[in-house]
């Protein structure tokens, strides 16, 4: 089980990855991850934890590092109403998963913040085991799906490539 870190405030870009602390390592700019709105975010998130952001999770400038110290982290998926159109595509060129809830679901009382939940990425689906109720995502489409699985943009190219490379050679 995984825990839910929720926001119901706009998360941007800014306060996933400060700019003070842009020159720092990875590791270093992750514990500062979320550091305006929930100073206890880096130091208590856990490998697997769900993120439930706000509509337009993301906004801000086109920083990677917004999803990348997410990832680093341990996040195992970030959900949302709403995404950012950079902070989305970013997000998926790292291998992180993000499915957009309905907004009438985002409001749903068991995705209260810390709750314990079980995230399926095959079924795009949170379940709450207070309950046993079974949340619905907007499923990903298939390319976007496999390049997660794949690890992001790069590790999927690679892949494909390897894959055309190997078909061409035989």
């Amino acid at each position: 089980m995984a825990r839910l870190w929720r926001f119901d405030e706009t998360i941007d870009t800014d306060v996933l990855a400060p700019g003070k602390y842009m020159k720092s390592p990875l590791a270093e700019l992750a514990m500062h991850c979320l550091e305006a709105v929930r100073p206890e975010f880096a130091g208590n998130v856990r490998p697997g934890d769900v993120m439930l952001g706000a509509p337009n999770m993301g906004v801000g400038s086109s920083r990677e590092q917004a999803a990348e110290v997410l990832k680093h982290l341990g996040i195992s998926a970030v959900i949302a109403p709403s995404f950012a159109g950079i902070f989305y595509r970013n997000a998926i060129n790292l291998g992180l998963p993000v499915f957009t809830i309905d907004a009438g679901l985002h409001a749903h009382p068991g995705l209260m913040d810390g709750a314990e939940v079980t995230f399926d990425f095959d079924s795009a689906s949170v379940t709450l085991p207070a309950s046993g109720e079974v949340l619905s995502l907007e499923p990903l489409p298939d390319f976007l799906r496999d390049m997660i699985l794949d690890g992001g943009l790069i590790p999927h190219l690679e892949k494909r490539f390897q894959t055309t490379a190997a078909a061409e050679g035989a």
